[in-house]
């Protein structure tokens, strides 16, 4: 466990990704040191979301941010974090205290989301005690494409992700 001495209290530090053709959100903890530093998701290399993500949509990786941005919107998937405002340690989830949830009413508003879906334990564990009575929706808990969930392999976390995402994109799992 990272020395809370070493937390900071940090804003989340750029806008959700959606429109209105948006029918999945999916919802990280709160971004990475690398993320808050390039100003989008899952900027840490390591990390194998767009990998993933790549993988369960049928399309080349993304490099760019306007290459991941095109991706998922024109998939019909949102993305942002459950929390707005915390103290955290780096990009350590388990560090994470003093939490403001996000506000995902701007979402729901302006796209008909289908389901909401969190990437790791923390996400769910912050959507379901700040975010859930809000929205009225429960959400799916899916494994981290973290690198520190080594315990799954690249080609499993693509199965469960495309099996969990498919049905509500109109493909087949």
């Amino acid at each position: 466990m990272p020395d809370r001495r070493d937390a900071r209290e940090i804003a989340h530090p750029f806008p959700p990704l959606f429109d209105a053709r948006s029918r999945i959100l999916i919802l990280g903890s709160f971004p990475s040191v690398k993320s808050r530093e390039q100003l989008f998701f899952y900027g840490h290399p390591q990390n194998r979301f767009w990998r993933v993500m790549a993988a369960v949509l049928g399309c080349e990786t993304p490099q760019t941010v306007p290459e991941k941005r095109e991706m998922l919107l024109s998939h019909g998937v949102a993305l942002w974090d459950s929390i707005a405002r915390c103290e955290i340690v780096g990009s350590s989830d388990a560090s994470i205290s003093a939490v403001v949830p996000n506000d995902l009413s701007p979402i729901f508003a302006a796209a008909e989301i289908r389901q909401v879906f969190c990437n790791g334990k923390k996400s769910h564990e912050m959507y379901r005690r700040y975010l859930e009575a809000q929205t009225g929706r429960a959400a799916l808990c899916l494994p981290s494409t973290s690198p520190a969930n080594a315990a799954w392999p690249l080609e499993r976390l693509t199965r469960v992700w495309a099996d969990a995402l498919l049905p509500f994109l109109g493909g087949q799992p």
